[in-house]
This record gives C-alpha cells, sequence and structure tokens, in this order.
C-alpha cells in the first residue's frame, strides 16, 4: 500500500490533471539527478527535477512474486547532467531510480510509486534508451560457488594468493601508439606470448585516467606489445599516457600448476566428469571400465 498525502487524495477525487512524473537518480559515485516529463523544473524533496532533459518513461510492467518487473526510459544527450561520457565510463550503470508521481503545482504533494535501478543502457546517435529493473532482479545474480572445471578466483585474489608484483606479473608502462580498439605499449618484452590475455589494463594518466579494462589479445610488433582491449575508454588514450598492467589467467588447472605453480589454491573442479562422461555407455573392448579412477 502506498501512503498518498490526503491534500494530493483530495485534488485526485476532484480530477486533477496537475500531475507530473519525476525519476530521482541516484548514481554509486554519489551524484544525485532530477528530471521529470513536465515543461517546468519540479523541486523534489531538495532535488531540482529538470525539465530540459528530454526523459521520456514507458510504462513499467509489474509482477506477482519474485518475478523481475521491468520498464525503461528514453532521451536524447541534450542535457549537461547526462553525459555521453559518463554513460560510456559506466557511471549510471546500476544506478538507482526513484519514481515519483508529484503535483507540479504544488510540488509536496508526491507519492513515491516504485524504486528501480538502471540496467543496460543503448545509445543512438544522440539518443540514449536505458533499462529499468526491479530490485529483485538482486535475486538473479550468482551467489556462493558452482561446481565448475574453471576456477572461480581472479589471478592475484585473496583466493588465488599469488603477489603478483612479487612475481614479477605487473608492470607500469607508456602508451607508445594507440588504435580504435588497443594500445601498444614498450617495455612488456618480459610477458610471454599470450601471458597478458586475460589481464587488466588500468590507465594510471591522462583523459581516461581510472579507466580499467581486460585485455583480449596480446601480439609484439615493432615499437613494443600490442594490447587489445574489449571495449573502448571513455575518453581517448593519447601517446605518452601511462597505465599499469597486469598478467592474466584462462582459469585452466593446467596453466595454475604450469604457468603459476599454483595448483593447491585452485579454485574449481578439473576432475570432475562432464556431460560427456554422463551420456556416455559402455563400449565393447573400450576397457577403463574396471572402477578405477577416471584420471587415471
Amino acid at each position: 500500500m502506498r501512503a498518498i498525502p490526503p491534500a494530493l487524495q483530495e485534488k485526485l477525487d476532484t480530477g486533477c490533471t496537475t500531475l507530473a512524473t519525476c525519476w530521482v537518480v541516484r548514481r554509486g559515485d554519489g551524484e544525485v539527478l532530477g528530471f521529470t516529463d513536465h515543461d517546468e523544473d519540479i523541486q523534489l524533496g531538495g532535488v531540482t527535477c529538470r525539465a530540459a532533459s528530454g526523459f521520456d518513461g514507458a510504462a513499467a510492467a509489474e509482477k506477482l512474486g519474485f518475478a523481475v518487473g521491468a520498464g525503461e526510459v528514453a532521451g536524447a544527450l541534450v542535457d549537461d547532467a547526462i553525459a555521453e561520457a559518463d554513460i560510456r565510463a559506466g557511471r549510471f550503470d546500476g544506478a538507482r531510480v526513484e519514481i515519483h508521481v508529484a503535483d507540479w503545482s504544488e510540488p509536496s504533494l508526491s507519492v513515491l510509486l516504485r524504486v528501480m535501478r538502471l540496467g543496460e543502457i543503448s545509445r543512438d546517435g544522440v539518443a540514449f534508451r536505458a533499462e529499468l529493473r526491479a530490485l529483485t532482479d538482486a535475486l538473479d545474480e550468482e551467489r556462493g560457488r558452482l561446481y565448475t572445471p574453471r576456477c572461480s578466483a581472479d589471478l592475484g585474489d585473496s583466493r588465488c594468493g599469488l603477489n603478483l608484483a612479487t612475481l614479477g606479473l605487473t608492470a607500469s608502462v607508456t602508451v607508445a601508439a594507440v588504435g580504435p580498439d588497443h594500445v601498444t605499449c614498450a617495455g612488456l618484452g618480459a610477458f610471454t606470448p599470450d601471458l597478458l590475455v586475460g589481464g587488466r589494463l588500468v590507465v594510471t594518466s591522462g583523459a581516461a585516467e581510472g579507466f580499467a579494462v581486460e585485455i583480449a589479445a596480446q601480439a609484439s610488433v615493432a615499437d613494443g606489445t600490442r594490447l587489445t582491449l574489449w571495449q573502448p575508454p571513455p575518453e581517448p588514450i593519447a601517446i605518452g599516457d601511462t597505465a599499469a598492467v597486469s598478467a592474466g589467467c584462462d582459469k585452466l588447472f593446467a596453466t595454475c600448476r604450469d604457468r603459476f605453480a599454483n595448483a593447491l589454491n585452485f579454485r574449481g573442479f578439473p576432475h570432475m566428469p562432464g556431460i560427456d562422461r554422463i551420456v556416455s555407455v559402455p563400449v565393447p573392448g573400450e576397457g577403463d571400465h574396471d572402477g578405477s579412477s577416471l584420471n587415471g
């Protein structure tokens, strides 16, 4: 049940038509933004809901039980508060969205309809469309460990136990060349081929400072080592910018054992029979059906 202020209920009973929708967006970095579909700004609980934002909300579906409700908002990148660089940098990812209905002639009369979170954001030119997900979406997140052949730890974290700096698996580099999806850095000759694949590159200076991305591919070129990135930075990386690079891991048991000598800390189940063992049947003359270990 939603508590509707008595004064607002009186207006609703008379067929009030002075209602507007307001969205209050609370980003993870602490930034609070307000938007409305009214033609003038509305002050709502100390937040200025701006009218010239191009925001437009579609109907959100509500379901009983634990099914995830969904909706969306659309708009144009015409407001200074909605910068394309912020969207690309992920500053709106997972932001809390409070949807209010307010009487624009008396904004203190408002009702909080629902609280949702921003999901996937897509862009087309100067327009954007953002998915709204109900808070029950958090129930779909993976919890605990899964029984899989690959390791569930990240290289260098507390569960892995390796100190990448001590082992020489990190480096501070300077960007020597840039491309649309890659950067070339000198000083990475000590890293064997593919050792950086799956690792991280963190930009430590320049316009893209703070941008962190996984490395998709590694190749030796004339002026250093070319690192292909899984996604472009929100701001261009320039020649002369610095970055921190760390090695990657494909999370296979053989890699953990042979490359990093860390088999005791492997967090997967490499010897667990797969679906091929479950659906297989004995074949005459095949052998290996004497009850001994399948792994020799």
